[in-house]
């Protein structure tokens, strides 16, 4: 019968080689160790506090914080919000009220604002300081602390090879330091072998992630903050000046200075917009710019440029981005008595992509017709650019450039209620107060006009004139304040993870000693943070290059290139520092 039972002194053996394997893998992590406190505090407020910091500096947390802050996201991505546009969260409110009540409540119109999402937001800032301070200061103190004397059995490392060779281990030694350095290792002779490590950039890599991903919350937070943010509509030969009262509709942060506002001013001198003719993409732009003429500072020399979608004027640091297009019909109205009592650029709102546009044109001055009664007018108007001629239903255009304008108008007369107090839109016209005029036939009074053609109003209440077409523009004017720190962050980010993920830190001992025949026995091993097919093949070009220093010995056979020991990568395995619970 055979004995299955080890012997005590190969066990202990084994026992002696696992706690090296184990003492060689933890001095490799840079993750703060947490030694075993003999007098443990009680579970009090101190013990309660110390758990509570311990689960929130740690990755799981940090994840779920993570993953809790794409979520809050999401809202703040399909529901309107308050700080970006008020008019679609009220058209939203309008349309939605079962769940609008429960929206409010969770503060979803408000998500970036919102005291939940504020409290995962601090958390993950706390998170993220509270792993990066000790895990810095164990990594500054590796950079500067040598690597550790090699393991007694290197044998028994994952990955090993030895050799006998006729020259001295002080001349291995000095080889092997050589062939370190030159390899860029960290190299230095610790007793009878020589200590080597590389691969610091790893960690440096996984401190960088993590210090970019704070760098990018600050950002985020200060742009938040510090943000102005407006909308103007500029029809061409009109101008822009950056002052408050100039947007047609303004947002900024909660501490945000109106007179910090960069001060500049532009006019836009033309628009340019080209369409596809042919083919499937018919009325597809193909030239989309505004040319224009600013001033950079209160007395600043004018210059000339052209603004293009997603290439904007830049200000210092204020962006003008081109948002949207239009056109604006020039139309003059005459009281019944044949005084011009109104000429202007009217804009109109595209409906769809091929700019079929409809508005309002409101005469506030007021009109006195033939027997001298005091008036005011309005006019329903609806636009396209390319009229396809008459037929039945509503007229939309046939393409988006001017080719026939048609300019079709129903006219009103009465209050306009702009003297109500309450704020209008400019592109609606309020009729509560209004009687539509009539024609000869008692019907509603319509007209669609060319380019040069009149409606006459009756009962001597005057005309109006579609005079000619002018287009707009409308800009975005905007200032993120830290917009740079946050792209420094994100390629921070990238590149700290990317070092983290692929760059393998391991470390390297060769011991030379004589044998009792007098050869020198060259031995040598690697061990890597974790596991990887790399490390054995690095050691074998390692080997070859050390071995054409200190060759083979005659008549010895020198063992294979290095591979894993199946039992030693278990073994190492089994020890290797569980790094969960850090960063």
């Amino acid at each position: 019968m055979s004995n299955t039972t080890s012997n005590p002194s190969q066990r202990d053996r084994e026992q002696e080689s696992t706690s090296e394997l184990g003492a060689a893998g933890a001095q490799l992590s840079t993750a703060p160790r947490e030694e075993p406190l003999a007098d443990a505090p009680a579970m009090g407020v101190i013990g309660w506090l110390r758990w509570f910091w311990r689960q929130l500096t740690s990755m799981r947390v940090a994840l779920i914080l993570l993953f809790l802050l794409s979520l809050g996201a999401i809202p703040g991505s399909l529901i309107p919000q308050n700080s970006v546009d008020e008019l679609k969260v009220q058209t939203f409110k309008d349309a939605h009220t079962v769940v609008t009540p429960i929206y409010e409540k969770l503060q979803f119109f408000d998500v970036y604002s919102s005291v939940w999402f504020s409290a995962i937001y601090i958390l993950l800032f706390v998170s993220l300081i509270g792993c990066i301070v000790p895990r810095t200061a164990t990594f500054v103190g590796q950079l500067r602390s040598r690597p550790p004397g090699a393991p007694k059995r290197l044998t028994r490392l994952p990955a090993h090879t030895t050799w006998r060779t006729e020259a001295e281990p002080e001349q291995v030694h000095e080889a092997a330091l050589a062939m370190m350095r030159r390899r860029r290792y960290r190299a230095h002779l610790a007793g009878d072998a020589v200590a080597a490590e590389k691969g610091y950039l790893r960690e440096a890599g996984n401190l960088i992630f993590h210090i970019a991903l704070i760098v990018m919350l600050v950002a985020f937070a200060v742009g938040q903050l510090f943000k102005s943010e407006g909308a103007k509509l500029i029809v061409e030969g009109d101008g822009f000046s950056n002052t408050i009262t100039q947007y047609d509709d303004f947002k900024s942060g909660s501490l945000f200075d109106n007179d910090s506002l960069t001060p500049f001013s532009f006019t836009l001198d033309d628009f340019i917009g080209t369409y596809e003719r042919k083919g499937p993409q018919i009325g597809t732009p193909r030239t989309y710019e505004a040319h224009v003429t600013y001033s950079d500072g209160a007395y600043g020399k004018p210059k000339k440029t052209v603004i293009k979608v997603n290439e904007p004027l830049v200000v210092d640091g204020t962006k003008v981005y081109l948002n949207a297009h239009g056109y604006a019909p020039v139309v003059s109205v005459k009281d019944g008595r044949g005084k011009e009592v109104y000429k202007a650029a009217v804009p109109l709102l595209p409906l769809d992509n091929n700019v079929t546009s409809s508005g309002a044109i409101k005469v506030m001055d007021g009109y006195r017709d033939k027997n001298g009664k005091k008036d005011q007018l309005g006019f329903q108007a609806f636009f396209v650019p390319t009229y396809a001629g008459d037929g039945k239903g509503t007229m939309f255009s046939q393409f988006p450039a001017a080719d026939m304008p048609v300019l079709a108008l129903n006219g009103y007369h009465g209050s306009l209620g702009v003297n109500s107090g309450i704020a209008q839109n400019v592109y609606q016209l309020d009729k509560t107060k209004m009687t539509e005029f009539k024609d000869s036939d008692g019907k509603q009074l319509k007209q669609r006009l060319l380019v040069g053609e009149t409606m006459k109003l009756p009962d001597g209440a005057g005309s109006i004139t579609f005079e000619g077409l002018q287009e707009w523009a409308s800009f975005q004017i905007s200032e993120q304040p830290a917009s740079g720190w946050a792209l420094t962050g994100a390629i921070g980010a990238i590149a700290g993870l990317a070092g983290s993920l692929f760059i393998q830190r391991r470390r390297v001992w060769v011991r030379a000693v004589r044998g009792a025949d007098g050869v020198t026995v060259v031995e040598m091993a690697g061990l890597g943070r974790s596991e990887s097919a790399k490390l054995p093949e690095e050691l074998a070009d390692l080997a070859v290059t050390l071995n054409a220093e200190a060759p083979t010995a005659p008549g010895a056979d020198p063992e294979p290139d290095p591979q894993p020991d199946p039992d030693a990568v278990g073994a190492a395995s089994s020890v290797e520092p569980a790094e969960g619970a850090e960063k």
